[in-house]
């Protein structure tokens, strides 16, 4: 595909960077889409004593948000790749934060059982509407960077996880604790809205952005960037429609399947962090709701840096003539056996020695987490949302299984104990997967249907 724009000498000279400006912004969303999910888990303690929550009820709901979020990633890839991320991304932006906003009044329904019930479908509302977040990032990463910078794009926009649980879970916690539970839907909702009109008047495919110059459009789509969002065949025809025969084909694919797994395993860290771990430390450890805010967000700043330097490592080794596989899976092995460290804090009795190995295991689940930085790497041309949104299904299945067994594993030994040796493991079945089921890493082709 040729540019539909003439450099001039001065676009030579200097090009633009405005693709780094598009990472902030869907970096900046992809932490408030983090904090939305993790509402729960900072206001959970609260909202306990006030419904009369016990640990299984509370795993259900947690992962009421990832039942709709993994049932609706296949129909999120398809709007994406149909409507394209902008608009999509706007709609989903709003929807989530009010679907956010609305959980601050379920007390107002008058019993305990209609709250709960309310918090469930809203939550459940919450996980349809996040669905086309993931993918979108990749839509766009794809879209806007090079495959040399694409590693660390990738980990910079994942990496926000983390921020917003160093931003977000102290402030939620100090707004739990100061104004009461009610404040943290509120206050999160309406930013929501504020981001999604953001969205809308900031993003556009690099073809067609005005501060684009034609030096930096040439060096995106030479470097195996995806400039308008979508691909064409080379007598100008549209691509081949994606439809179930090429879902088949990405679901029998051997690497991606691999990749899949990976994924799973990987997010049963995440939603530990997501859902448990600040009552973890409030339970296990006795720390305050404020307490437990403030520490919570110390592992996150190690999976923040973690998840910085884990992109930019990867292409750092691209750059340096290793090849795609070793240059993704070096990080991916590395980080994920550093996070089995998790399982020592069931052996140790020092907060502070807690919190270290929490900080570590973090510290190597951002390494290793680049995931979507291999999805951007592998995923068919024409189907870059739905290849996206299969990998975030599968992933996301972590998000159902996670919160419902840790609920169960507390619940029938009364510690937290086994709840640590199941994150841990998972950890050490990624690294299986990318050792021994993903072999070389490279871009899928389809088949024509």
């Amino acid at each position: 595909m040729s540019t539909s724009r003439t450099a001039n000498p001065a676009d030579v000279v200097k090009r633009t960077n405005v693709r780094y400006t598009i990472l902030l912004l869907i970096f900046a969303i992809t932490t408030f889409n983090y904090a939305d999910r993790a509402t729960l888990s900072v206001t959970g303690s609260a909202m306990r004593a006030e419904f009369g929550l016990d640990a299984i009820r509370m795993g259900y709901i947690f992962s009421a948000f990832s039942w709709a979020y993994v049932l609706s990633q296949l129909p999120a890839g398809w709007l994406l790749d149909r409507f394209g991320a902008r608009r999509v991304y706007a709609g989903s932006i709003f929807l989530w934060s009010l679907f956010t906003l609305l959980q601050s009044s379920i007390g107002l329904l008058g019993s305990a059982a209609a709250a709960v019930t309310a918090l469930f479908v809203l939550r459940f509302a919450m996980g349809a509407a996040e669905s086309p977040a993931f993918p979108a990032n990749a839509k766009v990463v794809a879209s806007w960077f090079p495959t040399s910078e694409r590693g660390t794009a990738s980990a910079v926009f994942n990496s926000a996880q983390y921020f917003a649980a160093v931003i977000f879970t102290p402030l939620m916690a100090w707004l739990t604790h100061a104004f009461g539970w009610h404040h943290v839907y509120i206050v999160m909702g309406i930013a929501g809205f504020v981001l999604a009109l953001t969205w809308l008047r900031v993003m556009k495919n690099p073809a067609s952005h005005p501060r684009v110059n034609a030096t930096e459009l040439t060096y995106i789509e030479n470097g195996g960037g995806i400039i308008n969002g979508q691909t064409r065949a080379a007598s100008g025809a549209p691509a081949n429609r994606v439809g179930w025969t090429q879902i088949r084909q990405l679901l029998s694919n051997r690497m991606l399947l691999g990749v899949y797994l990976a994924q799973y395993c990987i997010n049963v860290l995440t939603y530990f962090f997501l859902t448990w771990f600040p009552i973890y430390l409030v339970q296990a450890r006795g720390m305050t709701i404020l307490q437990a805010g403030l520490v919570a967000s110390l592992p996150a700043i190690c999976g923040f840096s973690g998840g910085v330097l884990g992109g930019i490592l990867s292409d750092s080794l691209i750059r340096h003539g290793y090849s795609l596989t070793v240059a993704r899976k070096v990080p991916i092995v590395g980080g994920m056996l550093l996070s089995v460290c998790i399982i020592g804090c069931n052996y140790v009795n020092a907060d502070w020695i807690v919190v270290a190995l929490m900080s570590l295991a973090f510290f190597g689940k951002g390494i290793g987490a680049l995931g979507w930085a291999v999805v951007a790497d592998t995923s068919p041309k024409e189907a870059v949302g739905l290849s996206g949104a299969i990998f975030n299904m599968f992933g996301n299945v972590a998000g159902i299984v996670t919160p419902i067994v840790i609920g169960y594993l507390v619940a029938t030994t009364g510690s937290f104990n086994g709840a640590l040796v199941f994150v841990g493991f998972n950890a050490l079945l990624t690294v299986f997967s990318y050792l021994v089921i993903v072999k070389k890493i490279e871009r899928v082709e389809l088949r024509p249907a």
